[in-house]
Order: structure tokens, then sequence, then C-alpha cells
């Protein structure tokens, strides 16, 4: 997610600086290379929540990614998002589930990864046998028994927002898993695959329901052009189809639970999407530390919500939050003309 950012913020930066009038000089003085990325050799044994895994004998949870490589006309690509895909795999399969993974046409899925965004689960993923191949032979959907599954995650991606919604694999799928009694869970731009589910009552899913997915906001900052691109903006197809879609700031933690229906808004919000999800099993989710990825997202939802000096605060009990992070939502704040925040913000990295 953040090389869509990022993109936008090198064309920006000279523009960006100036607006803030020199604020990021300080830049300079992060010693952002304190900061190592996760190791490329990271294993499963390297995370530590996954010391406390549990035995897989709570059953099996399906995640669905896209099959979609490339928006139409195929300059652009598409596909799913790898972090959002093994930071979740890993939650189910330290809380006691078997995970299996599938997508519309099955075989080897179009992954989408971004160097700069991996930690160590993803690196983990990459480097796990077993994960790798489940993804490569991934199971098409249609030939899924949803019986045999307690819940199924939908993983994001652009390219979902073309193949999830009316496939009709997957809304047998959802209908089955959640009248069965199952979760049904979504990330980002996963919660399309629930666009055109109807239950056998003839009651759509999301009438009434409290959701989150990538916000208008978001996408259009990413992509000035996403109307023309995309067939609709995921926001407002859940609007339009009866959902209570619920907004959290830009780039920052939102899950929603609604019952039995689980959905996050970006990828920030996989890991409490996934514990959510295993809440909503039954179960209290493996103890398992913040990264500094999580960390930073905390100190930023600590400035939404009350203010510098709650920030401070928080970043004064997480002196390893990723000041990577911090900065990038600095930039974010100047290139849409908020300078106090930009300035406030890119001092928190500095802090």
């Amino acid at each position: 997610m953040r090389r869509w950012i990022k993109r936008g913020l090198l064309a920006c930066l000279a523009t960006v600086l100036v607006v803030v009038a020199g604020g990021f000089v300080y830049v300079y003085t992060l010693d952002l290379d304190a900061q190592p990325p996760a190791e490329p050799d990271s294993t499963v044994a390297d995370l530590a929540f996954m010391r406390d895994a549990l035995p897989p004998t709570r059953g099996k949870i399906l995640a669905v990614v896209t099959s979609t490589s490339h928006f139409p006309g195929g300059e652009k690509n598409a596909g799913f998002e790898l972090t959002e895909l093994a930071r979740a795999y890993y939650v189910f399969r330290a809380n006691g589930y078997d995970v299996d993974i599938a997508s519309p046409q099955g075989g080897s899925p179009p992954m989408r990864r971004d160097d700069e965004d991996m930690v160590e689960a993803d690196h983990a993923f990459l480097n796990d046998a077993d994960a790798r191949r489940k993804l490569v032979a991934s199971l098409p959907v249609g030939d899924v028994d949803p019986a045999r599954y307690s819940a199924v995650y939908f993983v994001g991606g652009k390219g979902t927002m073309f193949d999830f919604p009316n496939d009709p694999a997957i809304q047998r799928l959802v209908r089955d898993v959640y009248q069965a009694g199952g979760v049904i869970g979504a990330v980002c731009h996963g919660p399309a695959a629930l666009l055109e589910v109807t239950l056998d009552d003839g009651m759509p899913l999301l009438r009434g329901r409290r959701v989150a997915g990538f916000s208008n906001a978001e996408e259009l900052f990413l992509i000035e052009d996403a109307r023309a691109r995309f067939p609709y903006l995921l926001q407002d197809r859940l609007v339009e189809k009866g959902a209570r879609y619920v907004e959290g700031p830009m780039y920052l933690d939102n899950t929603v639970v609604d019952g039995r229906v689980v959905t996050g808004q970006n990828p920030w919000s996989t890991w409490s999407t996934a514990e959510a999800m295993v809440r909503a099993l039954g179960h209290v989710p493996v103890a398992r530390a913040p990264g500094r990825d999580e960390r930073a997202v905390q100190v930023l939802a600590a400035y939404h919500a009350g203010g510098i000096d709650a920030a401070r605060k928080a970043r004064a009990e997480r002196p390893d939050a990723d000041k990577r992070l911090l900065l990038m939502h600095a930039l974010v704040a100047g290139m849409q003309g908020r300078r106090g925040d930009a300035w406030r913000l890119q001092g928190l990295a500095h802090d």
C-alpha cells in the first residue's frame, strides 16, 4: 500500500517541502537507518507469537484472494496484497486454525508486495514452504466446500473490485458459511466480496450492517481518477447496498465488528481484523506484541483522537514506533494542505 502513497509523495515532494516552510528538514536528524527493515530471511520461528501457537484443532479458515492481475486495459497492476494475507494467515494459525487459500480462478494468484511495507510475518510467509504451496496452488472458489470452514476471510487488493462482487461461487461461499454460524471477515478492498450476497431469506447480507472498507478519501488520494478506473468506489457501493459505512482516519487501523461480520478499512487494519475474527469465533486471541508499524498507528490514532498532547504521551510510551510511518502521515497531511498537522506529525517522528 505504501508504494501507492510513495509515488504520489515523490511527485509532490518539492511542493510539500515549500508548503510546510522547511519543516521537513528534521527528516535528516531522524536517524531512520536505526530502524532497519525486517530481515528477508525471517521464518515462522522468528515470530514470537507463533511460539505459543495452538495446535490446529479448532477448525479451518479459508482465505480468498483475487485472480485479477491488472486493471482493464492492462496498464495498471492490480492483484492481492501480500501483507493482508500473511499477517492474517499467522494470526489464524497461532489461534488454532488451519488455513486454506482460494481464488476465483484457482492456481497461482497475482501478488503485490512492497518491501518497504513488509514486517517479519510477511517475509516468514514467503519463506514458509507450506504457505507458499497453498498460495501457488490456490483452490478454485467454485470447488470449495463451505461446510469445511468455520470462517472465510477476503484479502484486499485492487483486483478484488473486478472479480469478487459478481462471482456466484463467492456469493455461495459467504452465504453458506454465514448461515451455518460461521464468521465472515474482509479487509481493505476485500469487502467487495460481500456486495451482492443475499441470504436464503432474501435479505442482503449488508443491509443495515455496520461495515468498514477502503474509503473514498483513501482511494482518491492514491488514484485521482479512481472513479474512472474502477467500476465503483467501495465506500459508495457499500452504502448503495444498504450498509452503514463506518469511516476512520485515512490509513489508520479501523476494524468494525457487526455480529459475525468483521471488516477492516485498510491494510493497517489487517492485524485487528484477523484477531477480531478469532474473537467472533469465540476465542481470546493468543497474546501478540504489536510491531513498530502498529505502535506508530497507535500514536497517530492518539493524535486524531486527542491532539498533539495525547500523541506525545503515546509516543513517549512507544519509543520504537516506526518513524517512517509517522513521517509518511506528515507528508500526506502536507500534500492535503493541512500544514499544522504536517508540522506536528513530523515532530512526532523526530521525538
